[in-house]
């Protein structure tokens, strides 16, 4: 089950020649793919392109009428060996992952792909995920092309352009024989636009040809000698190929041309901020109309010399724009223009921010400081964002002091079955009374790092939290080190990297693999262990079994995270037993956000049509609770807050449970694990009610009457009392 459904948006994929196509950007890279052509997509979901897996594969239908092969890879180095049908098959394929960690995983097969070469078009879609939106270390995809000589296109952010660089980016691959990277950023995944669509294309071979006529060219195997004639080959006809494309197909742009003698170089990803940038300072306008000429690199790698020679000619200085660092542009446009004697000046991470997202505010200031330099006369504006932050009229002024503002990091969602899991951790250590080295893993179970579990101190990949504890595993030591791994990193990496490691070497550690029946993390797409059924893929394959399977003794599932007490007695079992060896907790419990995804459509339906709809809540006594909030501390749950304590003769503010609450039952179940105050309670919210929970709630209400009425008098003689004293 994905994050969203693109049933209803895919039908826009069957659109023919001349009509309008209209859509996210996602969706019109989809729609490129079928109308150039493609044989075979594959791929693994990762912000930003976790959608295009997912429109994928709500077009399955529409794919295997044009006999095109499309499937979820299981990592992105499975996605990236697909590429091999293309190199001895005129079959055009393209895949698609998360960078630059994607890339990472992927870099060995691309690097031999790349060694090879290619003889149908290969398009690597890459989701760079760069920036103050991102979610992962920060670097660009640019290394890997470069290392590998892959071609590296960055299109504008613009729909129609994205769709050129798509179709174009399987020409430039078969004019070099090359594979291609086509770098698709946050805001071009997302952005909405249009563009004159055409016909799809049934692939001109088919995979079913491909495997009923195999061939193979010995030359292509990257074996020495043909190794090392791979590199000469790239050096001496595929780049030179690639060159001659790029000029002749006219690429890259030019906008503004002979507007001025000073001019800016930009990545084309970069485009519409610096567009934006230049309108801030008047000398553009929304649409792109500039008094100062722009030189748009739609392809970054390689670049082309010539016609960076032919924008400098006239210029006496030039702005490069090249986001992020290393400054891999920079480096080689200095080297273009003085080994061929130019003397234009070159500007870049001089003036602009050597790392980081390149925001309006950033180029702006750059911008700023280079026309001011070299062209004064072009800015007819100065926006309040260059004023200083000690300026009131800056908007970056600081309104009010840093140190009320609190830092809040991401968290665990509210219901979310992970949370239980690491409050049970928590009170397994408090039994033992020993704290543990935790090696962490990516996905939602890495926000256990933060308050109020504090849980994990190390994260090195998807799938490696298992690998990240390996060197920490002594046979002396008095407790045990212990390790995290999701189901999709599990699946991803984590059973042979870590399971199968640990199991090799006799590594003593506790693992817990958090089974929340979904790669949650990427926007809930199915795994193998996953509980659903599925008519595309094989499911329901447990993690237990796995592990058993390549050897671990040691192994429990739970298949309720929920259920604290019982979590944390396992836990404190795996960290004691004198068994050797790895100890596997499988801890299932399904993702509350799809759950939730599912079950509220239903419900809601189920309502409208009169049925009983009951829906479980939780609550806390104002007059039992004490106030010490150790409930907020040992769970985290977003729907537990505080009031004003209604004891006029207490001033410690109570707990409380906010209308948010999905009735998981957390805070309830660590009341009672924790051996904490019994205040919390819980109630049944009945919609269309029958007659006998009418009937029961009269009882009930009339029982509750008459139970507090010898209080009630009581309580009002007290008062009588007080009033006459």
């Amino acid at each position: 089950m994905a994050e969203r459904s693109f049933a209803h948006e895919v039908k826009k994929l069957r659109e023919g020649a001349g009509t309008t196509f209209a859509g996210e950007g996602i969706l019109a890279v989809t729609k490129a793919l079928l109308q150039s052509g493609v044989a075979y997509v594959g791929g693994y979901q990762g912000a930003p392109i976790s959608h295009l897996m997912d429109v994928l594969g709500d077009a399955h239908e529409i794919l295997e009428e044009l006999d095109v092969y499309f499937e979820n890879s299981a990592s992105e180095a499975t996605a990236a060996a697909m590429m091999a049908a293309s190199v001895n098959y005129p079959l055009r394929g393209a895949i698609t992952f998360k960078s630059t960690v994607g890339t990472n995983v992927a870099a060995d097969a691309l690097a031999n792909l790349a060694s090879g070469g290619v003889r149908g078009g290969a398009l690597v879609i890459v989701g760079e995920d760069y920036g103050e939106g991102s979610s992962i270390m920060q670097e660009r995809s640019h290394a890997f092309a470069m290392k590998s000589q892959m071609w590296l296109l960055d299109p504008r952010p613009n729909v129609e352009a994205i769709v050129n660089a798509v179709e174009a980016g399987f020409e430039l691959s078969e004019a070099s024989n090359t594979p291609v990277m086509l770098q698709l950023r946050l805001r071009s995944c997302h952005l909405y636009g249009s563009f004159t669509a055409k016909d799809n294309v049934r692939p001109p071979m088919t995979v079913k040809d491909a495997v009923e006529n195999p061939s193979r060219q010995l030359d292509r195997i990257v074996l020495p000698p043909a190794s090392f004639l791979h590199e000469k080959e790239k050096l001496e006809d595929r780049w030179p190929a690639a060159v001659e494309f790029i000029r002749s197909r006219g690429l890259n742009e030019v906008i503004g041309a002979g507007t001025a003698d000073v001019g800016i170089i930009v990545q084309g990803g970069v485009y519409n901020t610096l567009n934006r940038a230049m309108e801030l300072l008047g000398c553009s306008d929304a649409f792109g109309n500039t008094t100062v000429p722009t030189y748009v690199m739609n392809v970054t790698y390689p670049v082309v010399d010539s016609e960076i020679l032919d924008f400098v000619a006239d210029k006496r200085a030039v702005l490069l724009v090249e986001e992020g660092q290393p400054d891999y542009i920079e480096q080689s446009l200095n080297t273009i223009l003085r080994r061929a004697g130019s003397e234009v000046i070159l500007h870049g991470k001089d003036l602009l921010p050597v790392g980081g997202e390149y925001t309006a505010a950033a180029v702006t200031r750059g911008l700023h400081a280079f026309l001011s330099k070299h062209l004064p006369a072009a800015v007819s504006a100065k926006p309040s964002l260059l004023l200083p932050k000690t300026d009131p009229a800056s908007p970056f002024a600081p309104r009010v002091d840093a140190e009320v503002v609190r830092a809040r990091p991401p968290g665990l969602c509210t219901g979310c079955p992970e949370r239980p899991i690491f409050s049970a951790l928590k009170l397994a250590e408090k039994q033992t009374g020993k704290q543990h080295h935790v090696s962490a893993d990516i996905g939602c179970h890495l926000f256990a790092i933060n308050e109020p579990f504090n849980l994990g101190a190390t994260t090195m990949g998807y799938g490696l939290g298992s690998a990240g504890a390996a060197a920490l595993n002594s046979k002396d030591a008095d407790r045990r080190t212990v390790a995290v791994m999701g189901d999709g990193g599990f699946w991803h990496n984590g059973l042979t990297s870590g399971v199968g490691n640990a199991v090799f070497n006799q590594s003593d550690q506790m693992l817990v693999v958090v089974d929340n029946a979904y790669s949650a993390a990427t926007g809930g797409q199915d795994v193998l262990s996953s509980r659903a059924d599925s008519q595309l893929r094989s499911t329901k394959h447990p993690i237990e079994r796995a592990v058993r399977g390549i050897g671990v003794t040691w192994a429990k599932t739970i298949a309720n995270t929920y259920d604290i007490a019982k979590l944390r007695d396992v836990f404190v079992d795996a960290l004691t037993t004198p068994s050797s060896g790895p100890k596997v907790v499988v801890a299932q419990s399904e993702c509350m956000l799809n759950k939730e995804r599912r079950e509220k459509p239903l419900r809601k339906q189920a309502m409208q049509s009169g049925k009983r709809v009951v829906k479980e809540r939780f609550g806390v006594d104002a007059e039992t609770c004490t106030g010490d909030h150790a409930c907020i501390r040992v769970s985290g749950c977003p729907s537990l807050s505080v009031k004003p304590n209604p004891d006029p003769m207490r001033t410690d503010p109570v707990a409380t449970v906010l209308d948010s609450c999905v009735g998981c039952g957390v805070c309830g179940a660590n009341a009672h694990a924790a051996s904490l105050c019994p205040s919390f309670y819980r109630s049944d919210l009945v919609h269309n009610p029958s007659w006998r929970d009418k009937t029961l709630a009269r009882l009930r209400r009339a029982w509750i009457g008459l139970m507090s009425a010898g209080v009630e008098r009581r309580a009002a003689r007290y008062e009588m009392v007080e009033e006459l004293a």
